[in-house]
């Protein structure tokens, strides 16, 4: 919604009480704002402190679900959720530093308990889960490409620890290969420099679905 100038004047114009219930209304609505706002103006905490509390969260969360009656539909809920959590942790910090840390975190703990199951799985159920590592995988890769070059030094180990596992399942690897994303990129840790262009091609081919 645009909103035109006439009613901007307006609202500056209200009295200092007003404005002030007006803005606590319109943040119990958006909680995702209050949210940002509360961590700009008041919380005491750092960017790497509300980081080390995600990472705690996706720990905790992945070592719950570890145990060998969850299945690959139990793993795919759990990592949407905490993919959430990430995005939630961005919208209030703009950390996206983190963005990339947390999410090469989520993969690599997510894989290192799952890659039996996910191969114990035929393709076509396997495929679902398949789809959407591989889709964090290109995601990833453009966002480091967005940061600075001197952050893939500090991402490179766990990139290439993420590759490695990706290369160790059957149906994961089956599934990076058939939809453009090589695995040697991980492992490597050098993406070609238009990964958003190459992520736009494969999905226009209807790829990655």
């Amino acid at each position: 919604m645009k909103f035109e100038q006439d009613f901007k004047d307006a609202i500056s114009e209200l009295p200092d009480k007003e404005k002030d219930k007006l803005i606590l209304r319109l943040l119990k609505r958006d909680i995702p704002l209050a949210k940002r706002l509360y961590f700009e103006l008041v919380s005491t905490q750092s960017v790497e402190e509300l980081r080390a509390e995600v990472e705690q969260t996706i720990q905790k969360s992945l070592q719950r679900i570890s145990q060998p009656y969850f299945g690959i539909g139990d793993l795919m809920m759990e990592i949407r959720g905490l993919s959430g959590e990430i995005s939630a942790h961005v919208n209030t910090t703009k950390d996206k530093v983190g963005e990339v840390s947390l999410s090469i975190q989520l993969l690599n703990q997510a894989l290192q308990d799952f890659i039996p199951r996910i191969d114990r799985s035929s393709p076509v159920k396997a495929h679902k889960i398949c789809i959407y590592i591989v889709s964090k995988c290109f995601k990833i890769a453009i966002l480091i490409q967005a940061l600075h070059e001197d952050y893939l030094v500090e991402f490179r180990e766990d990139l290439e620890q993420l590759g490695k596992r990706i290369g160790q399942s059957h149906n994961l690897s089956f599934t990076a290969l058939h939809n453009g994303f090589e695995i040697d990129w991980l492992t490597s840790g050098e993406f070609p420099e238009n990964m958003k262009a190459i992520h736009a091609a494969i999905r226009k081919q209807g790829l990655l679905r």
